[in-house]
């Protein structure tokens, strides 16, 4: 079936208080209006986003489909107007993109009931638990004979349970033609895309609506109702991350970008957050309270507790991350081990590589940065300075509270520290200094 999606997202989201348009608030790490195109991709052969003027960020997103910028807001019907040139020929749907949580299947699904043949406009109704502000959905007969947007609506209309949850699904021809009869005559002087069902039903065709779970399909007005967006969508990911054979301690504690990846046979530890980007691969295990972004870890690695993982990173099979250690595009090779205390950035580390407490790489001049490379089973020692651009070849070692500007070759150790100087019987001398001149102050 040729079918076109039409996303409204030129909301400006004066409710949520911020500079940034509504629909590049994030939810898991992904744009909402990301996550509508990701699900209508699944379902609609053509895709068209609705944006406001300068809205270049959503235009940049939207891309590579093509976007219809509405330069007066004038309502959502107004919104949906600015498509209809490029509505074409066959089934057109409208969305909004502070809807991000509609899945395809339900999509799927008011398409096949709109093109049953009954029905000339198919609409998604829900029954949320506070139905609110919601526009309400009138039927009769099984039909809907309108929508009443609750600033117009009476105390009788209000009562109604079933509302509208703004997804519009009718032949193009049809919709273009309702479109361009609707009139400003509301509360809030704007054309009302609701209204499309007036326009039908005073036609005399027929208006079907499919309900749909709350959970897909509520709104996003406000920072609260994000939070309520987010809540739901790290239930669904973990539920899909369980079911594909990932062990979670504490379900409830973990949270996953929308694109994380992870194998079979994974195990969570508590309190795990993932951003963006991340792959975990089969018998890994993330210990409690670590952080991963754009990253990749390898097979039967174990990272944490208190690890953090950032962008570049490739952790290779077998290898061991410890507490309080980080990485930023760094690739520890299979069995290396930092575990206490370290961070590594620009590193390349070498396989069976050990590297001590307090180990450091110093990639940054203030200006420019610089890679170390740590040669296959070396040995850091605690508190190694690595100097970057530096090198430790394969075998070496570095004795403990080194600062290596220099490079080490394979089988090496290096020592690069002051001399001990051990003065006997200093100590207390010292001391016995300090308390006579402390009674001198209190005799004096």
């Amino acid at each position: 079936m040729s079918a076109t999606a039409v996303i409204l997202a030129a909301g400006l989201g004066t409710r949520m208080k911020s500079a940034r348009p509504k629909a590049l608030h994030p939810l898991a790490g992904r744009p909402m209006l990301a996550h509508l195109i990701a699900t209508c991709e699944t379902v609609f052969s053509r895709i068209i986003v609705v944006i406001g003027p300068e809205m270049a960020a959503l235009a940049r997103l939207a891309a590579p489909h093509p976007v219809v910028i509405q330069e007066e807001r004038r309502g959502t019907g107004h919104a949906a107007l600015m498509a209809v040139p490029a509505f074409g020929e066959g089934e057109v749907a409208v969305l909004y993109a502070d809807n991000p949580l509609i899945e395809g299947a339900t999509l799927a699904r008011l398409l096949a009931r709109r093109s049953a043949g009954d029905a000339a406009l198919a609409l998604l109704a829900m029954r949320p638990a506070d139905p609110g502000q919601y526009g309400r959905v009138i039927t009769a007969d099984g039909y809907v004979q309108k929508i009443v947007e609750w600033a117009d609506a009476n105390e009788a209309e209000r009562a109604e349970t079933l509302c509208n949850a703004g997804v519009f699904a009718a032949d193009a021809g049809d919709l273009r033609r309702w479109l361009e009869t609707l009139t400003p005559d509301n509360a809030k002087g704007e054309l009302y895309l609701t209204d499309i069902v007036g326009r039908a039903v005073a036609e005399g065709a027929a208006v079907a609506a499919i309900e749909a779970p709350e959970a897909e399909c509520r709104g996003i007005n406000s920072r609260a109702e994000l939070a309520s967006a987010e809540a739901t969508l790290q239930t669904r990911l973990r539920a899909a991350a369980m079911a594909a054979g990932v062990t979670m301690v504490a379900p409830e504690t973990v949270f996953l970008a929308a694109d994380t990846i992870l194998a079979p046979d994974v195990t969570l530890g508590p309190n795990v957050v993932f951003g963006p980007g991340v792959r975990v691969a089969a018998g890994a295990e993330i210990r409690a309270f670590s952080h991963l972004e754009g990253c990749t870890v390898g097979e039967d690695a174990i990272i944490g507790p208190f690890a953090r993982l950032r962008p570049g990173t490739v952790i290779a099979a077998g290898a061991h991350v410890g507490n309080f250690v980080e990485l930023k595009a760094a690739h520890l090779g299979p069995g290396a081990k930092a575990n206490h205390l370290t961070y590594l950035g620009d590193a390349e580390i070498g396989a069976g590589a050990n590297i001590g407490a307090g180990t450091i790489t110093c990639n940054y001049d203030g200006t420019n940065k610089y890679r170390t490379v740590i040669g296959a089973g070396a040995f850091i020692g605690s508190d190694t300075a690595l100097v970057a651009p530096v090198s430790v070849g394969a075998g070496a070692i570095t004795a403990a509270g080194s600062v290596i500007t220099e490079d080490v070759a394979a089988e090496a150790l290096a020592i690069a520290r002051g001399r001990q100087v051990t003065k006997p019987g200093r100590a207390r001398q010292l001391r016995d200094r300090a308390q006579a001149q402390k009674r001198s102050k209190e005799q004096g």
